[in-house]
Formats: C-alpha cells, structure tokens, sequence
C-alpha cells in the first residue's frame, strides 16, 4: 500500500500569507474554521510507514516535520539523532520547493532526487553545499523512466517514481526580467509514484494540458495536480500581483476542471492552492463549483491511502 500524508496544501507564501489582509487571508488569521490556515505545498509518501520520501521541500519544512508524528526522530539505545525521512524529491527549482533542504542540513543521511534542471539550479547556488554531499547524495532523475527510491546508503525504499516534463516555466529568481515563455524541457516535473498495487501522481505545477499529459494522466489512481489560481486574472483583479496565471506557469482550476472533463480519474485532489484562491474557502460558490466537478481541496495533513 502506498501512504501519503500532505505536509502543506498552500502555494508560495502560504495561507494566509505573512503581508495579505485580503479577506480569505483575514478569515484564516482570525481561526475562522472555514478558512482553515495551509503551509506551502509538500506531500510525504511511503510505502512501509516507516521509511518517508518528501516530496518537495517547502519553506514550511520545519514546521511540517513538528506537525506530521511519522517524521519525528525516533528513539533507540546509542542513538539520539535520527530522522524517518530518507529522500526528498525535487519537482522543480522555485524557492518554495527548494528553501526547505536548508532545514535539513544537520548531518542527517537522506538522498536528494530531482530533476537534471532542478539539480543544476542547486549546484549553481553554493549555499546547499550546507548538505554535504558525501551525507547526502544527489541523485538525477531520468525523465520517462521508472526508478526505484532508495536512501543514502543505497537501500531500497519500495517506491518506484517516474518523472515527466509538464508545462511550466524556469524558476523566477533565474528569469532575465522579460516574459520567458512556457517551458516544456523538464524545468517543471511531474512524478508518478507507485508502491505495490497503489500509484499517484503529484503535480504542483502545471502550465497547460497536453495531449501527452492527458494521456499520462488518464485511468490514474489518485492525482494531485496544480490548483494555485481559480481564475487566470484573479491576483490582477484582488489587487495582490500584476501577473495573471499563465505568466507564473499555472493552469487556472476553472480551465482545469473544463480539461478533466474527458480525463478519467478515480481522485482528484488540488494542490499548491494560492491565498487569493476562494476555494481555500469551504463556504464559497467556487469551493462548490471544484467539488461538483469531483475535486477535493488539499489541506495539511490530509492523509491518502492508496491500495
């Protein structure tokens, strides 16, 4: 069986974020139990319930980790370091999916997996040479082809992920400033991860539906798949960014719940959710508009078991 646990259903900044007084973000800050808060986007996943592979390490890990009883340290005679988590899984190189490996740089084995652009984007950035390589191996991510998880040390963690380019764009901090364009070339990733009968998808980010992917996708298990704006507009029209959806590299939940119309899948869950987004909302129009359609709503620490 393949477990999954979702660390953090929010998308960058969190919910609600640090400098938004819009309203979701003032309903979640006041506890309104229909607005509950979120942590940027992050899913842990196992096969055994023992041995944990996270999937994307978000600014939030810290906090995650304090907040997720099957990542805590356990105890045993002559050992007072430890830690459940033995690989992390990169889908791309934006800083909520990478800030995260700076919390884990306590000398503490685990193996980094990611893709060859992800990967290239830390070796350019001589901060994450805090993860000592000899302690924590790098590990490239052929795309297309299924690879068995493994920890540090080489033992296996009965996972199998493939990885795939979806639509997306490279990472804002290395744009040059003008409008780069959408990106196919496996800057942005999306995996497929399988343990025994039991296999889901996970992608945070996505720019458009293609036909490959709309393959890739169809039959599917459990998917968790970009939900960051409902709208393409909606940060232009909330007053909180100049940037519609597309010009960020995400598919809009309204023009995704129109393009899994012909998709078949058992469940479907929205991930990487933004602040601004009124499905965060449990009582409003569009939060009932994406569950008629057949869509959960993500929310920290949402477990999944899939058989």
């Amino acid at each position: 069986m393949l477990r999954a646990i979702v660390l953090g259903a929010a998308a960058g900044g969190g919910f609600p974020q640090w400098n938004s007084a819009g309203p979701g973000c003032l309903r979640a800050r006041a506890g309104d139990p229909a607005a509950p808060a979120r942590s940027q986007a992050s899913l842990a996943v196992s096969a055994d319930g023992v041995r944990w592979v996270v999937l994307n390490a978000s600014p939030d890990l810290r906090a995650q980790i304090a907040a997720t009883p099957a990542l805590h340290p356990v105890p045993a005679p002559g050992r007072i370091r430890h830690s459940p988590i033995a690989a992390v899984v990169l889908t791309g190189a934006e800083v909520d999916t990478i800030a995260g490996l700076l919390t884990l740089r306590e000398r503490q084995a685990f193996a980094l997996y990611g893709g060859p652009a992800a990967l290239a984007t830390l070796d350019a950035n001589p901060i994450f040479n805090v993860l000592d390589r000899a302690i924590v191996p790098r590990r490239a991510l052929p795309l297309g082809d299924a690879v068995a998880l493994a920890d540090a040390a080489g033992d296996p963690l009965g996972l199998t992920l493939e990885a795939f380019a979806v639509p997306g764009k490279v990472p804002l901090f290395e744009e040059a400033g003008a409008d780069p364009g959408r990106a196919d070339d496996g800057a942005t990733i999306g995996v497929s991860v399988r343990a025994g009968g039991g296999a889901l998808l996970f992608i945070p980010g996505c720019a458009a539906m293609t036909p490959a992917l709309a393959a890739r996708i169809a039959g599917a298990d459990t998917l968790l798949f970009d939900g960051t704006l409902f709208t393409d507009d909606e940060m232009i029209r909330a007053g909180a960014g100049p940037k519609t959806g597309a010009r960020m590299g995400h598919m809009s939940i309204d023009g995704t719940i129109a393009a899994f119309r012909d998709i078949p899948v058992r469940r479907r869950v929205f991930i990487h959710i933004n602040n601004t987004n009124p499905v965060l909302l449990a009582d409003s129009p569009e939060r009932a508009q994406a569950a008629a359609a057949g869509w959960d709503i993500a929310e920290d620490g949402m477990e999944l078991h899939i058989a």
